[in-house]
């Protein structure tokens, strides 16, 4: 009777018998070329079979939010981290955690970011190479400088104007949030006594920044809205300190009209 196979030879089998997968499918609306989850079943389900290794998967965290194309029509993303174990005969396995993203105007999100997980979880345990593998390094990209780099040059003309009343809030407009960030998350108990403390610091009204971002009160902020309203607190300085009289000088006994000698 032949030995079983441990986990690591039996994928040393799988990866010898399953070669390469070309890229052959091409997606429509950014004319890249992909390979499919069929292409990639095709090519390992044999290899499973004949070395007997199967796959279980389990879901350990999932994020789903609603978005919105160009044209205003609704659209789900889902995100799903998932763990896969995978098993040889002789009972040994060993775990791979992988991310999957999907976007589906119907329920089919979900299914297409486990497609994605299940897919590079097998590309990255099997080396699964393509026809036509370029290796990072070949190619660069130029980012263009941050905001902040643009307005560098700015920064001492604006140091020399005179800073406004505190108690004025920065009258920039709302910073539209980036699109990957959750637009419907609300802020932490921590983030929220942040704000607070903000508030007191610029003699900025609370009641202000709620009329700014359009919320009853603080704890309905949303994340973004919190990151644009820290990033103007910033920019906003130290209200004023209420300045304290000295107190009246008392006037010595002598030469007091009172202590005059009448004459």
């Amino acid at each position: 009777m032949a030995e079983k196979k441990n986990i690591f030879e039996t994928i040393n089998a799988v990866m010898e018998d399953v070669g390469v997968i070309g890229k052959d499918k091409k997606n429509q609306q950014q004319g890249f070329m992909y390979r499919g989850i069929d292409d990639v079943m095709n090519a390992l389900n044999p290899a499973f079979i004949k070395h007997r290794l199967f796959i279980v998967p389990e879901v350990l965290e999932q994020r789903r939010e609603e978005r919105q194309t160009t044209r205003g029509g609704n659209l789900i993303y889902s995100v799903c981290r998932v763990k896969y174990t995978f098993h040889a005969e002789d009972g040994s396995s060993i775990e791979a955690v992988v991310i999957g993203e999907g976007m589906d105007s119907g329920d089919k999100a979900s299914n297409k970011a486990l497609a994605v997980a299940f897919k590079y979880a097998c590309f990255q345990v099997f080396c699964i190479p393509t026809e036509e593998m370029k290796d990072p390094d070949a190619e660069c990209h130029e980012t263009a400088p941050k905001a902040e780099g643009k307005s560098g040059g700015k920064k001492g003309a604006a140091a020399s104007k005179p800073q406004n009343d505190a108690q004025t809030p920065p009258q920039n407009k709302p910073q539209t949030p980036p699109q990957n960030e959750p637009q419907t998350q609300r802020i932490s108990g921590e983030q929220l006594n942040l704000l607070m403390k903000e508030c007191d610091r610029t003699g900025v009204s609370w009641r202000e920044i709620c009329k700014i971002y359009k919320v009853e009160k603080l704890s309905d902020m949303t994340v973004p809205q919190y990151k644009s309203c820290m990033n103007r607190f910033k920019a906003t300085p130290d209200k004023k300190k209420e300045s304290v009289s000295p107190p009246p000088e008392v006037p010595e006994e002598e030469g007091v009209p009172w202590n005059t000698p009448a004459r």
